[in-house]
C-alpha cells in the first residue's frame, strides 16, 4: 500500500487520490492532485516547469499556462506561501512537518551591493535524454508515458541517493543531475544503462524495447546562480549527451582521470571535438563495460573505429506547416541508423541547427567531425508525400546513393518507419564499400585493425582465390592488433563459415570450431551488435545447434529490425530445419532491405536451398542460376544446382556440371558432405541422393 504524505495540516493519500486539510477531504482536480503529489515527493529541491508538465501530463504536449492554472488552484487550498516560485527555475513546496514548531520568519539580511551572488565551484554534471522521445510519444503516448514513468521512478529516482546524486531536472527530454563524485556518477550511469538493456532483453518488444538513453558526464567549473547551475560543466555535459548514440555514455578526459582503476570500466578514446555550447576542444571518451573492458586499450586506434555519419534535417518544399514531415523522417532515420554498431551516427539534436541553412556539405561535415552526410527533401501534394534521400561523401560532395520514396499522409508513421529501415539498410553497405575503397588506397604497411578489416572485406567474396586467403590473414591480424574488436572477430568467423560452406575447410572440423570460437567471443565483447549476433547464430547453426542459433537471431532482430544480415542468416537456419516458407519470407525481406549486398549470391543460394527443401525444384534451379551468375565459383550454389537439376529431370546437364565440379573439387565426397552439412533429415537425404544420381562420388 502506498504511504500517505503528511505535512503541516495536510495529508495526501495517493491510492485514494484524496487531499485532507485538518482531517477534512478537500476536492481538487486530477491534474492539480498530480502536481501536488509531484511537488511533495520532490520537496527537497526545486522542480522545473518542464518536469511538472512531464509528471502531470505524461505523454501529452500542453501549454505552460495549464500548469500555472493548477498551481493557482493549489495555492488557494494550501496557502500562497506553501508553493514558492523560484524565478527562472520552477516551483518548490515549502514543507514544515506536523510536529515541527512554527518558526518566526527571519528578518531579511542587509544586502551588500559589493558582493556578487554568483559562486563558482567544481561539479560533476550528468546530462541524459531518451532517444527519439517525440517519436515514441507520437506513436503511442500512453505507452511511452507509462514506460518513462517506470524508468524514472524505479531506476532513476530510487537509485540516485545511493550514488550521492541529486536531480536538477527529470524529464524524458532532459535529465540533469549532479553527483558528489565522478566515480559515483559513472557507476550510476553504467548501472542504469545495463539495467535498461536487461529489461529490453526480457520484455515484450512492443513494451519498452524502443527506450534507449544517451548520457554525457563532465567534471568542470560551474556557476551557482540562485541555486541554479550554469557554465562550462553544464554545457560540456549537454554537448556530450548530444554527441552520444543509443546506450552510450560519453565523458571527458577529466572524468576518465578521476575514475580510472576505481571501478571495473574502461574508456574508448573518440578523439578531440569542438563542443557546440562552450566552443571548446574536448577529448571525448566512451565508457566501456562488460567483457570489453579486459581488452588491451593501448592496441586500439586513437580515433573512432567506425564510419561516422550525420543525418541533416530534411528540407520541406511547401508551407512551413509541412515541416513536421521532414522532422519525423529525419529523427526516425537517425534512430534506425544508430542501431548499426558499424556506424557512428551524430545525434538528432546536434544537427538541428543546420535546419533551413544552405551550407557547404564539406563545412558541415568538418564541424560535426563526420565523413558522410544523409540529406533529403520532402514534397507533399494533397495526401501524397514524396521523400528523396541522398547519401553524400562529404569531402568531395559526391553522391554515393540516392532514392525517392512515395507514401500517403494518412499512413505517415508506417511510411516513416519503412523509409528509415530502407535508408539504414541501403546506406550501411554503401558506406562500407566507400570505406573499403579508401582503405585500399592507403599504404599497406600503415593500417591498423580497422584497416585490416576493411581490406579483408574487399576480398571476402573471392572464394577459392588467393585474395580470399588474404582476407583470412588480414582478419587474424585485426584480432591480434585489437583483441577487443568485436566486429573483427565476427568477420573472421564469417570468413570461416564461407570457407566451410564452399567446401574449402579441412575435414577434421577444426576451422568450424575456430569460427564458432571467434563468433562467440564477438558476442561476449558486444552483445548489442545485431550483425555480430547474426554471425554467431549462423556459426551455431553450422555446428547443428539450431535452437540456440534461432535464439540469437531473435535477439539480433529485436536490437535492429533493419539488419538484413540477421534476416538472411536466420533464413538459412530455418531452411536447414525444414521451415522453407518462413525462410523464403525472411530472405525476401533481407533482399528488399539490402538489394545490393556484396553477399547477395549467398542470399540467392539460400533461396535455392529453401525452395529445394519445399520440393519446388524448378524454382530452386532458378534461384541458384542467379546466384552462380553473380559468383560462378561459389561451390555452395554449384552443389545445390546439381541436385536441383537432377530433381527437375535435367540429368544430362546435372552430370555435366558434376564433372566440372569434380575438376575443381577433386576430393569431394557425398558422404563427407552429408557428415558436416547443417541440413536436417529428410531434406538432407533428398539432397544427398540427388548428388549421387548426378555421378558425384560417395
Amino acid at each position: 500500500m502506498t504511504q500517505a504524505r503528511v505535512f503541516q495540516q495536510f495529508e495526501i493519500r495517493p491510492e485514494e487520490r484524496l487531499l485532507l486539510v485538518s482531517g477534512q477531504a478537500v476536492g481538487i482536480g486530477a491534474r492539480a492532485f498530480d502536481v501536488l503529489l509531484a511537488l511533495v515527493d520532490r520537496s527537497q529541491r526545486v522542480v522545473s516547469k518542464a518536469e511538472l508538465l512531464d509528471l502531470a501530463w505524461p505523454g501529452v504536449v500542453v501549454e505552460e499556462n495549464n500548469l500555472t492554472v493548477q498551481i493557482s488552484t493549489l495555492r488557494r487550498v494550501l496557502g500562497h506561501e506553501t508553493i514558492v516560485t523560484v524565478t527562472g527555475r520552477g516551483y518548490r513546496l515549502k514543507v514544515v512537518p506536523v510536529d515541527a514548531p512554527a518558526l518566526a520568519e527571519p528578518e531579511p539580511a542587509a544586502v551588500d551591493d559589493t558582493v556578487t551572488r554568483l559562486q563558482r565551484r567544481l561539479a560533476v554534471i550528468v546530462q541524459a535524454e531518451v532517444v527519439g522521445w517525440s517519436r515514441l510519444v507520437a506513436r503511442d503516448p500512453t505507452r511511452a508515458a507509462a514506460t518513462w514513468k517506470r524508468i524514472r521512478v524505479d531506476l532513476i529516482e530510487r537509485s540516485l541517493p545511493h550514488f550521492g546524486g541529486r536531480a536538477i531536472e527529470l524529464t524524458a527530454e532532459r535529465l540533469q543531475l549532479e553527483f558528489v563524485s565522478a566515480v559515483e556518477a559513472v557507476a550510476w550511469a553504467v548501472e542504469l544503462q545495463e539495467t535498461l538493456a536487461e529489461r529490453r532483453q526480457a520484455a515484450d518488444p512492443a513494451e519498452n524495447a524502443a527506450f534507449h538513453l544517451r548520457i554525457g558526464i563532465a567534471v568542470d567549473d560551474v556557476i551557482v546562480d540562485d541555486g541554479k547551475l550554469v557554465g562550462d560543466g553544464v554545457n560540456v555535459a549537454a554537448d556530450l549527451q548530444l554527441s552520444a548514440v543509443h546506450d552510450e555514455i560519453l565523458t571527458t578526459q577529466k572524468v576518465c582521470d578521476f575514475v580510472a582503476h576505481k571501478i571495473p570500466v574502461s574508456f574508448d578514446p573518440l578523439g578531440q571535438r569542438v563542443m557546440q555550447k562552450s566552443q571548446r576542444p574536448v577529448h571525448v571518451l566512451r565508457v566501456v563495460t562488460g567483457s570489453r573492458r579486459h581488452a588491451v586499450s593501448a592496441l586500439r586506434p586513437a580515433g573512432v573505429r567506425v564510419a561516422s555519419l550525420a543525418v541533416l534535417p530534411f528540407s520541406t518544399e511547401g508551407p512551413p506547416t509541412d515541416a513536421y514531415f521532414g522532422e519525423g523522417v529525419t529523427e526516425e532515420i537517425i534512430a534506425t541508423l544508430s542501431l548499426n554498431r558499424a556506424l557512428f551516427v551524430i545525434a538528432h539534436s546536434s544537427t538541428l541547427r543546420y535546419r533551413g541553412n544552405e551550407l557547404n556539405p564539406a563545412d558541415v561535415a568538418a564541424e560535426l567531425g563526420v565523413r558522410y552526410l544523409v540529406t533529403g527533401r520532402v514534397r507533399r501534394a494533397g495526401s501524397q508525400v514524396r521523400i528523396h534521400v541522398s547519401l553524400i561523401h562529404a569531402a568531395d560532395q559526391r553522391v554515393i546513393w540516392q532514392q525517392p520514396f512515395d507514401g500517403v499522409v494518412e499512413d505517415l508513421f508506417t511510411f516513416q518507419t519503412e523509409i528509415a529501415a530502407k535508408v539504414a539498410a541501403a546506406a550501411a553497405p554503401q558506406v562500407q564499400d566507400e570505406e573499403v575503397a579508401q582503405a585500399r588506397q592507403r599504404p599497406t604497411d600503415s593500417h591498423d585493425a580497422y584497416d585490416c578489416v576493411l581490406r579483408a572485406l574487399a576480398c571476402m567474396v573471392k572464394l577459392g582465390s588467393p585474395e580470399f586467403d588474404t582476407a583470412g590473414h588480414l582478419l587474424l591480424r585485426a584480432v591480434e592488433l585489437d583483441p577487443g574488436y568485436a566486429q573483427a572477430h565476427a568477420h573472421l568467423a564469417w570468413w570461416y563459415s564461407l570457407r566451410q560452406f564452399d567446401g574449402l575447410a579441412s575435414t577434421d572440423g577444426q576451422e568450424g570450431r575456430l569460427g564458432l570460437e571467434h563468433a562467440l567471443q564477438s558476442v561476449r565483447l558486444d552483445s548489442r551488435d545485431a550483425w555480430v549476433l547474426s554471425v554467431a547464430g549462423y556459426m551455431l547453426s553450422l555446428q547443428k545447434q539450431h535452437d540456440e542459433a534461432l535464439d540469437l537471431f531473435d535477439r539480433a532482430l529485436k536490437l535492429n529490425p533493419s539488419c538484413a544480415a540477421a534476416w538472411a542468416r536466420s533464413a538459412a537456419t530455418l531452411c536447414y530445419v525444414g521451415r522453407a516458407e518462413e525462410a523464403l519470407e525472411r530472405l525476401d525481406r533481407a533482399m528488399r532491405l539490402s538489394p545490393f549486398d556484396q553477399h547477395l549470391f549467398w542470399h540467392l543460394t539460400i533461396c535455392g536451398g529453401a525452395s529445394f527443401v519445399a520440393r519446388r525444384y524448378d524454382e530452386s534451379a532458378g534461384w541458384l542460376g542467379k546466384a552462380l551468375r553473380l559468383n560462378p565459383s561459389f561451390n555452395g550454389a554449384r552443389r545445390l544446382q546439381i541436385a536441383a537439376l537432377v530433381r527437375t529431370g535435367e540429368l544430362a546437364e546435372a552430370r555435366a556440371l558434376a564433372e566440372q565440379f569434380l575438376v575443381d573439387c577433386p576430393s569431394f565426397s557425398v558422404q563427407e558432405f552429408g557428415r558436416w552439412s547443417p541440413m536436417q533429415r529428410p531434406h538432407l537425404d533428398d539432397l544427398l541422393s540427388a548428388l549421387r544420381q548426378a555421378g558425384l562420388p560417395d
